[in-house]
């Protein structure tokens, strides 16, 4: 009698192991940023009022705590969670579920005020941003229809599988890219206006986070496009146990 099994690889398990630990540090510095240099994120040319504050604080821990580091967890759901491949896609969808809606937020809070979103949508990052959400938001619809209708979807699933990995892959990269441009435009803004020097602890902060974001998203996608699993073929022959 034959039995098969499958396991993890120790390569795999050591991508999935770094990349948490990737974003436990992106999550810390991102969050030493928004509390304790909260100064950095009043407006400078006119007084702003708590609720201000809290709103310019929440707009980078809700996109990349909320959005990146929690999307980027869902791709390596499909990696570690063990189980069928219902409850890997349930867990994901319920994960993307929550970045999305982290990140729809996250972008009122940057949009919300006087001036408007037309106001505010001027920049490479907003344009990056708008595109990042959208795409997000189509890929997590087409996930919820595919698993909630899935004798309707099947056929259309062989097919669209490919391009849904794809721009999946694609959106998590831009994600981390946009967040990128948004450090670098919230530093030279800082920086420009004489409230933040060039070398000091903010600055160093920031670019770390800049750094932790760029390896984050590599080792997000390097464990998503590794081999998932190994087989291990047991052949058991008159008590004996062999394995190949």
């Amino acid at each position: 009698m034959a039995k098969v099994a499958t396991i993890l690889p120790p390569s795999l398990l050591s991508l999935v192991f770094l990349a948490r630990l990737s974003a436990l540090l992106v999550a810390l510095l991102v969050l030493t940023w928004g509390f304790y240099f909260q100064t950095s994120f009043l407006r400078h040319h006119r007084p702003s009022s708590q609720q201000d504050l809290i709103y310019a604080v929440l707009h980078p821990l809700l996109m990349v705590i909320g959005f990146i580091v929690i999307s980027g967890e869902a791709i390596l759901v499909h990696r570690w969670l063990p189980g069928s491949k219902n409850l890997k896609k349930s867990v994901h969808l319920c994960l993307q579920g929550v970045a999305l809606a982290s990140g729809i937020f996250g972008i009122w809070t940057r949009f919300r005020g006087e001036r408007g979103v037309v106001a505010n949508f001027y920049s490479l990052h907003s344009w990056m941003g708008i595109l990042c959400i959208s795409l997000f938001g189509a890929q997590w619809l087409m996930g919820f229809l595919n698993f909630w209708h899935k004798v309707e979807m099947r056929n259309i699933r062989a097919r669209v599988l490919p391009w849904h990995v794809f721009l999946g892959l694609y959106t998590y990269g831009l994600a981390v890219a946009t967040a990128e441009t948004g450090l670098l435009e919230k530093l030279t803004f800082l920086q420009a206006n004489g409230r933040v020097m060039k070398r000091c602890t903010e600055s160093t902060v920031v670019n770390c986070l800049g750094i932790g974001l760029v390896l984050l998203s590599g080792l997000v996608i390097l464990a998503a496009v590794s081999p998932k699993q190994r087989s291990l073929q047991t052949v058991y022959s008159n008590g004996k146990c062999l394995t190949s």
